[in-house]
């Protein structure tokens, strides 16, 4: 979506208007800010071009001859595949029942002529990077949809689920007023909160805080937003700005530092009601791109069945615990160890059966192993264990202590029926203070000496021959 030029951020712009001035002025703005503006002098050349360019961010003219731009939103909002594009409505209208007309047919902002230059490269900005988030979610949806799963967006009830808005206003007669009006219109909890109640964090967490800013310190609630942004509690909520219309000059520094939208007051409650309802519906698609980032990388180092980390997750650690050996010169010791015969009971119990085995096995590895011991399924039926600060004595002490718990108790099944269970244990040790602690030679140890307690009978701990040795 962005290019990085010399540091600055550029995007593809479509400038939509019949008249033929206001695009040419409109494209030196944007060109000079280092912006690609495509131009349509109609709504349904606007329409095309969309599907075939697909733009960054449309600037949209609302009164054209051939199809106004309440109608060329409500179509490109309407189609998924260019819903996620922002759109800015510009008009001369200056009534509000225009604006509401343009915010209900999906528009995420409304500007009127003349404009101003540096406020609307601030709205630019602010909505290409939201632009950004939403083009995320896009790619991830079609990624779940791909694995069977439901999207982001299909999941409207979540998205649109009664939110918290948090309200600091210029005065105690603003905050009565603004929480009784957005209370008779909005589903989400509205309260009046104070500077040291909004820093301190509340029981619920905020998705939205609404910063009245005063007629006599307007930067007092821009501090304060930085604030909130830095705090984690409050760091992920969305923050929207009331700004006087004697400081609207502050418009383009408050989207700047992290505003998701600003309003110049007066406005009217209606407008306010759907900018607030817009922004807690993006503040939960961002909470579940953030909770989808943190899943996908859990996925990426657990094991589903048995909530065991993986083979990826154990190398790096194993590296881990290797070089803090070498630091501190306290020998560890790698386990590998292998169910006896566990094709056996996939084959006779089904692999329902087998799976549940796995399950026993692992709560039992947990039981009997340190917090700090590492384990980890790198196979269908082997794992892996990691014994940091352990001597060979207390390593060999673990391994049988292990087999021995395994062998003691069956594990049984669903439906009742008992299955006897063994493992087979390989060990090698990692001793800094010989040298020994290179990852790739201690795993292949720990593996030969697993094939030969397999070769040995099986239900055995066997040593590496290095150790045999020692």
């Amino acid at each position: 979506m962005y290019d990085y030029v010399e540091g600055r951020v550029s995007g593809k712009i479509l400038v939509v208007d019949d008249v033929a001035t206001n695009r040419i002025v409109m494209k030196v703005k944007l060109s000079s800010a280092c912006y690609e503006v495509l131009q349509a002098c109609g709504g349904r050349e606007a329409l095309q071009l969309v599907r075939r360019e697909m733009p960054d961010l449309v600037l949209l003219d609302v009164m054209m001859p051939d199809l106004d731009g309440f109608a060329v939103c409500s179509a490109l909002k309407n189609d998924p595949s260019t819903a996620h594009i922002p759109i800015i409505m510009v008009t001369a209208l200056a009534d509000t029942s225009a604006r509401l007309k343009g915010l209900q047919a999906g528009a995420d902002d409304f500007l009127n002529k003349p404009l101003d230059e540096i406020t609307l490269l601030a709205r630019v900005r602010n909505l290409l990077r939201q632009g950004s988030s939403a083009l995320d979610r896009r790619m991830r949806d079609q990624t779940r949809f791909a694995l069977g799963r439901k999207g982001l967006a299909a999941d409207d009830a979540a998205a649109l689920a009664p939110g918290h808005i948090a309200l600091l206003c210029a005065s105690p007669k603003s905050a009565l007023r603004w929480t009784q009006a957005l209370n008779a219109r909005l589903p989400d909890e509205v309260i009046s909160v104070n500077r040291e109640t909004a820093l301190e964090g509340g029981k619920e967490a905020t998705d939205l805080f609404v910063l009245e800013c005063s007629e006599t310190a307007p930067t007092d609630a821009l501090h304060l937003m930085a604030e909130l942004r830095a705090r984690p509690r409050t760091r992920n909520a969305g923050f929207v700005m009331l700004l006087p219309e004697r400081h609207q000059r502050l418009t383009a520094l408050a989207l700047d530092q992290g505003a998701h939208d600003v309003l110049i007051l007066p406005v009217a409650t209606e407008e306010i009601a759907l900018r607030l309802r817009s922004q807690i519906g993006r503040k939960r698609q961002a909470d579940q791109l953030r909770t989808d980032v943190a899943d996908g990388l859990q996925l990426a180092v657990i094991d589903p069945l048995t909530g065991l980390f993986n083979r990826r997750y154990a190398l790096n650690h194993l590296e881990n615990i290797s070089i803090r050996a070498q630091a501190t010169g306290r020998d560890f010791a790698v386990l590998m160890l292998d169910l006896d015969h566990f094709k056996k009971v996939n084959d006779h119990y089904g692999h329902k059966a087998g799976d549940q085995v796995l399950v026993t096995l692992t709560n039992r590895l947990r039981v009997n192993l340190r917090a700090m011991d590492l384990i980890a399924r790198i196979g269908g039926e082997e794992f892996l264990i990691t014994l940091p600060e352990s001597n060979a004595q207390q390593a060999q002490d673990i391994a049988n202590r292990l087999r021995t718990v395994i062998q003691d108790s069956a594990v049984i099944l669903e439906d009742g029926t008992p299955v006897d269970m063994t493992v087979s244990l390989g060990l090698s040790m990692g001793e800094p203070l010989s040298g020994t602690t290179d990852i790739a030679l201690l795993l292949e140890r720990a593996d030969r000496a697993l094939y030969a307690a397999k070769a040995q009978g099986r239900n055995q701990v066997s040593v590496s021959n290095s150790l045999s040795a020692a």
